[in-house]
């Protein structure tokens, strides 16, 4: 295992060796440049551009930091030349993550830059009589300076990748929450493009326990949005927004988990995706233990979607049933619901209730002498069927 390169702010070198490299600090600078350029194509425009001479003087002023280094007296020094090299460095590493390029063009050119600034400042010594054992211990300086920048570079970098992940997880919230509340618009696509987020043709709202959706979310597309509290209407629930997904597929691959699929939806309405999802979700009955496909509820969906009203229909459609006793009403509604249902097939009708046919008979007479004709009037059988078709929720 290789030894940690030591720690360039412990070692000094003498005015003496020091002087003739000063003198030849733009020759040094020069020639590392031009090696950098010929062996690290990442950097060669903009070396060659505009940016060419502030580069030239950046690695100069780091060339002469490392020196300035290396020969100041020993002791504590609070204004070591070192800390304003490694927030250079910092910055670079900071803006190559910006830019959005990795490391390696970056940790090569300091590679490079260590070699050819160590064989050239080796050679400058050795013409003025150096010993090599002044070398030898120059050359471990060198690369303890440019192993500092680099990690200097790498936390910055980091940094910047970590700070800018946080921004854009934010924006993505954000557009979710636009989406979610059916903002204009203009108001949604300038979410998108802040987030960085290609809009899809459609999306589809899954809510799930939001102690699963992580799990979930790492089955689906990568630019799945995602909010953590789904809102009143769903409390403990997260949303996910998935973009053009096959229904079969989505399907098939939330089987087994605890979901609520809704339907899907031109991106920018998938508001109504959502708002379908959380009330399958609420209703009477439902249960999320595995996927539930608000497809298969569509009926009730529409049936509960004016609750009040529903409930008005109940209470004029009942109306003749008022004067039974409850228990009596209650049987006599089962009754007249499975009836409506099996179109008057008694034996079903029976099956269903897990009564005797006979009692279906005596039901449905008394029934008829409360109802009248209108057990045979298309206006009341469909009123009847609405107002019966899901149970009554209280």
């Amino acid at each position: 295992m290789t030894e940690p390169l030591p720690d360039v702010r412990n070692f000094r070198l003498s005015p003496e060796v020091v002087a003739p490299l000063r003198k030849r600090l733009q020759y040094v600078a020069l020639q590392t440049i031009d090696a950098i350029t010929a062996e690290v194509p990442a950097y060669a425009d903009p070396f060659a551009g505009e940016l060419g001479p502030k580069i030239e003087r950046a690695v100069m002023a780091a060339l002469g930091t490392f020196l300035q280094l290396v020969s100041r007296a020993a002791g504590p020094d609070p204004q070591s030349p070192l800390g304003p090299a490694l927030e250079g460095a910092y910055a670079l590493g900071r803006g190559e993550a910006r830019n959005g390029r990795s490391l390696d063009a970056l940790l090569a050119a300091y590679r490079v830059g260590a070699r050819v600034s160590w064989h050239e400042l080796a050679s400058i010594s050795l013409s003025t009589g150096q010993p090599a054992a002044t070398i030898a211990h120059f050359a471990e300086l060198v690369f303890a300076y440019i192993d500092q920048l680099s990690a200097a570079s790498v936390a910055g970098h980091a940094d910047e990748l970590a700070s800018s992940g946080r921004a854009r997880l934010r924006h993505l919230e954000q557009l979710t929450q636009a989406l979610l509340a059916g903002e204009p618009e203009h108001t949604i696509v300038a979410a998108a493009r802040r987030a960085d987020w290609s809009p899809p043709r459609t999306l589809t709202a899954v809510l799930v326990p939001e102690h699963t959706a992580r799990t979930v979310v790492d089955l689906l597309d990568r630019r799945t949005l995602e909010l953590y509290e789904a809102g009143p209407g769903a409390p403990d629930f997260a949303v996910l927004l998935v973009p053009d997904a096959s229904r079969e597929a989505l399907l098939g691959l939330l089987r087994g988990q605890p979901a609520v699929v809704g339907p899907a939806r031109p991106w920018l309405l998938v508001k109504a995706s959502y708002d379908r999802a959380v009330r399958t979700l609420r209703m009477p009955g439902v249960t999320v233990r595995t996927v539930v496909d608000t497809e298969d509820h569509l009926a009730a969906l529409v049936l509960t979607a004016d609750a009040p009203a529903l409930a008005d229909l109940r209470a004029r459609v009942l109306a003749p049933l008022s004067d039974a006793p409850e228990e009596s009403a209650a049987k006599l509604v089962e009754t007249l619901r499975s009836w409506l249902r099996h179109q008057g097939r008694r034996e079903e009708v029976a099956a269903e209730l897990f009564v005797h046919p006979q009692t279906v008979r005596y039901r449905m007479t008394r029934l008829r002498e409360l109802y009248g004709d209108r057990l045979t009037d298309p206006e009341w059988t469909t009123a009847l069927i609405i107002a019966l078709a899901v149970r009554d929720p209280r």
